[in-house]
């Protein structure tokens, strides 16, 4: 069956298809729809882990029990799985399991800009890469052929165009998978040194026979032109390249980008005058022609940059073509509009309560990041998933006692279960004087609103187990742990000053349900009473886009206000 399929949906598809019986992920935007759509079908079990590091993991329980697995992340979600990746190279597999991440160029909804490409080169570990919605579907059950084929995981990396664009797939009927059978092998699975080290040898010659495979499977392929140039490319710059200069050059499209094929390329380069490699993010295709002594010019990143996501317009400019400059409103200015916290969002007045206390903030990964965006400005740092209170941590024991009473760190409930109890297990047991904020909203809400393990419901929503974050905090040695609601602003103002001024670690939970929950009913909008306002301009700043300023009067859009309340604590006059 013919339809237009998301990059993602497609790739659950090719799970679906080729086999694959259990699924463990982490959400993170470019890759988090391939799970929850994989969950649409029956014979595929999926879940969202705590972090990546823990759905790596137990992917490769079930391939070890005979049950082709696969796990999910962003390409930072990467590193955080890199510790068992690296050495999952060495054990290899029982049953298929595939890898897949998804690399996010123009930082779209992430933190830096990074090329997984580098993890797999690294780990010795293939790497396949599709470049379209069907070739999502195709590779995807192609990676669990592979990795059963050559004892090994299977990385297989999307990006923020392919994942979230449409394209025609062509739909394929499910396999007959037959269950690999567990046998017992020490050395092959017990990675202790002497095991390792035997083990080393078989990564190499593993690598040897991917690159020979590569060459001629079909998985890279050739088109040619009546030119003499050539180019080498893959993902969605193939897409961009096709589109420009459609089929006046010859193109080695990658499907594997690791190994690289080095006969294909040399072949692909005979007789060719130039080759150009069009590659998002770093030139390692390039540094690896380069490598190969073609006797051909040679370019990539003199022509390409290398940073931020390609586009048909930078392709066509590079290749001196006409750049369409698309559809412009002549004289109309349209109005800047930064990403800011929702109308009603709980974080809201935990962040003002912090601003106003003009304290340094130690930041995490969430939606509440936007807390550090005017006219809150409530964050001086955010550095990785967990990283706030480890950070504080070591802030605290630095700056002395005198300076660690006026510094705090926040991180969203989900991001606390993903590597934030760590981060208060070291200061509890440190002794440091830090005073940290979990803002609970029940839910993993920057990603689309995915369970956790706080939120008592599993990936289908589902009643499941709950880690009770009060007894967790309290077991883990924190004796001072308080809950207040963020809708009070007075109630977080004091909550942290008298925690603040203790002589040991404490816990604030901020707890109040994300707005956008269908659970959580909003109430009536509030209205402004124009002849009480005064034009102080109080209201604006707390940042709320249900807020503005008309005619000198502050004004209330109807369609976005929850009724929340937060503004009306910060109105002397009584005008809302």
């Amino acid at each position: 069956m013919k339809q237009l399929m998301l990059g993602n949906a497609a790739a659950a598809r090719g799970l679906f298809e080729g086999g694959c019986e259990f699924v463990s992920s982490y959400p993170g935007t470019p890759s988090t729809e391939i799970t929850e759509e994989a969950a649409k079908f029956k014979e595929i079990y999926c879940e969202w882990a705590p972090n990546e590091k823990v759905a790596l993991e137990s992917a490769f329980g079930a391939c070890l029990a005979g049950r082709r697995a696969f796990c999910g992340m962003k390409h930072v979600g990467l590193n955080v799985a890199a510790d068992p990746l690296y050495t999952m190279s060495y054990t290899g597999v029982n049953a298929g399991l595939v890898i897949g991440v998804a690399d996010d160029p123009g930082m779209h909804s992430s933190q830096n800009e990074q090329d997984s490409r580098h993890h797999a080169i690294a780990s010795k570990i293939p790497m396949i890469e599709p470049s379209d919605s069907d070739e999502a579907r195709e590779f995807a059950k192609l990676a669990f052929e592979i990795s059963e084929k050559f004892d090994t995981p299977v990385l297989y990396k999307m990006c923020t165009r392919v994942a979230h664009s449409q394209s025609v797939t062509e739909s394929c009927q499910r396999g007959e998978i037959t269950h690999k059978e567990y046998k017992k092998d020490i050395t092959k699975y017990v990675m202790a040194p002497a095991n390792a080290i035997r083990r080393h040898p078989f990564v190499e010659e593993r690598m040897k026979k991917l690159a020979e495979w590569s060459e001629t499977s079909g998985i890279n392929r050739v088109e040619k032109a009546d030119s003499k140039t050539g180019i080498i490319t893959s993902s969605t710059a193939y897409q961009y390249v096709k589109e420009v200069l459609g089929d006046s050059v010859n193109i080695l499209k990658l499907g594997m980008v690791n190994p690289l094929p080095e006969n294909m390329i040399k072949k692909f380069a005979d007789g060719l005058e130039k080759i150009i490699v069009v590659e998002e993010l770093d030139p390692i295709v390039e540094s690896f022609v380069r490598g190969l002594g073609l006797t051909c010019e040679i370019h990539g990143k003199d022509m390409f940059p290398i940073c931020g996501e390609f586009s048909q317009n930078i392709v066509a400019a590079a290749f001196g073509k006409e750049v369409h400059s698309g559809k412009k409103l002549d004289g109309v200015q349209i109005p800047v509009r930064p990403p800011i916290m929702c109308a009603g969002c709980p974080h809201r007045g935990m962040f003002y309560a912090l601003n106003k206390l003009k304290v340094t903030v130690f930041g995490d990964i969430g939606c509440y990041t936007l807390g550090s965006v005017a006219p809150l400005s409530a964050m001086d740092v955010t550095l990785c998933m967990g990283a706030s209170f480890s950070g504080l941590h070591g802030w605290n024991k630095s700056v002395g006692a005198e300076n660690e009473k006026k510094s705090v760190a926040v991180i969203g409930d989900s991001t606390f279960m993903h590597s934030g109890m760590t981060g208060l297990a070291t200061i509890a047991y440190n002794q440091s004087n830090s005073t940290v904020i979990v803002l609970d909203n029940s839910i993993t809400g920057m990603t689309g609103h995915q369970q956790n393990p706080t939120t008592g419901k599993n990936l289908y929503g589902d009643p499941a187990g709950r880690v009770d974050l009060e007894a967790l905090a309290r077991a883990m040695g924190i004796n001072r742990v308080r809950v207040v609601d963020p809708y009070n602003i007075a109630e977080c103002e004091a909550a942290v000053k008298e925690e603040l001024a203790v002589e040991e670690p404490s816990l604030i939970i901020s707890r109040r349900p994300c707005v956008l929950l269908k659970e959580v009913k909003a109430k009536p909008a509030l209205v402004v009473d124009e002849a009480k306002c005064k034009s102080c301009k109080m209201c604006m700043k707390i940042g709320c886009p249900a807020i503005s300023m008309k005619g000198g009067k502050a004004k209330i859009d109807p369609t976005l206000c929850v009724g929340c309340g937060v503004c009306v604590q910060m109105c002397k006059f009584g005008a809302l």
